[in-house]
């Protein structure tokens, strides 16, 4: 029998200390960590930037299909992602959690795990966090520092008429991925002697559990010496995602179907669920990749990047936020959205 124990049986401060042992320290920058009453950074000239991701319980996540491991990885990517879009280096993590009855000191062990994970993944120190009780589910704030040279800083609000619009990746395939994991739990619901079949679907499926905040293109684009115009991740969709570049620009975009990046998978699994593998990725959110303006003098650099798409470019008429299909028919961009799981 697997072994559990309860974490009144740690307390608050014992719980705390059994997650944070096998952190290491990954950065220069972390002049105070875990234990004491707030986290150091040492900024060292560098400008810092923030963000913060919250998810709960039912609304962001199902645990029914979703390994604690995998959303520990994931919550810390969707915050990270948000530092990425910043043009920004992750340099420390702090986690609050929100805790029901439900849970073993071994299944929050088990998420820490995750998160242990992404921090060595993309070299980043855990300072601190909170817990509290919650009266039912799980929920998880993560907050995430990041430094960038001031004249390396990248805004939504910087983007200009001819600058080219450039995304990351491919897009779709996490709404795939939790489209079919959705499916899975309704069959298995039905019939729980039934097997999952996800072995056609694994792309899709880890897009959505387990997404990857882009750094290597920031990395990329360091090297280069270029500096996007302006910046945003995909979380939401890439359509939304054009639409707040466009609002903070003041300018309009036009998009090409054509050009858009989706992945085979996706697209296969999208036309078996009757969905359009287009609306996919315009609406779909979740992908964290990242949607950035260039000026055209860059171009021909940041074309050598080998999973950057360029798909269009922004307009000096600022209602104009158009798609171009490839039967040359000019739609709106509009940003409906899936909504939340």
């Amino acid at each position: 029998m697997e072994k559990r124990t309860e974490i009144g049986s740690l307390g608050e401060f014992g719980l705390i200390q059994r997650l944070a042992e096998g952190f290491t320290s990954h950065q220069p920058w972390t002049s105070i960590g875990i234990g004491d009453d707030a986290a150091g950074l040492e900024s060292n000239g560098f400008k810092v930037v923030s963000t913060t991701e919250l998810i709960i319980e039912g609304v962001h996540f199902d645990l029914s299909y979703t390994p604690l491991k995998h959303l520990g990885f994931k919550v810390t990517s969707m915050a990270l992602s948000d530092i990425a879009a910043m043009n920004a280096i992750p340099a420390q993590l702090s986690v609050g959690l929100g805790l029901s009855n439900r849970f073993s000191v071994e299944a929050v062990e088990e998420l820490y795990e995750g998160i242990k994970l992404a921090c060595e993944e993309y070299k980043i120190d855990l300072v601190g966090g909170d817990t509290t009780s919650s009266p039912q589910g799980l929920i998880i704030s993560v907050s995430a520092l990041g430094l960038v040279a001031e004249d390396q800083l990248v805004k939504r609000s910087g983007a200009k008429p001819n600058d080219v619009i450039c995304v990351t990746g491919d897009l779709g395939g996490a709404l795939m991925g939790l489209q079919s994991l959705e499916r899975e739990k309704q069959v298995y619901l039905a019939n729980p002697a039934m097997q999952p079949e996800l072995n056609e679907k694994n792309y899709v499926v880890m897009r959505q559990l387990k997404p990857m905040a882009r750094f290597d293109i920031i990395h990329d684009l360091k090297e280069l010496g270029v500096v996007p115009t302006s910046m945003i991740d995909c979380s939401d969709g890439l359509a939304s995602e054009i639409l707040h570049l466009c609002n903070a620009s003041g300018t309009g975009a036009r998009i090409f179907e054509k050009n858009i990046p989706i992945d085979d998978e996706t697209y296969l699994v999208a036309t078996e669920f009757s969905i359009s593998p287009l609306t996919a990725a315009l609406n779909g959110g979740e992908d964290y990749e990242l949607v950035f303006t260039i000026a055209q003098t860059d171009f021909d650099k940041v074309s050598k990047i080998t999973d950057v798409t360029a798909i269009g470019y922004m307009t000096d008429i600022p209602k104009e936020r158009v798609l171009v299909m490839k039967s040359e028919q000019i739609v709106a961009l509009t940003a409906p959205g899936f909504g939340p799981q």
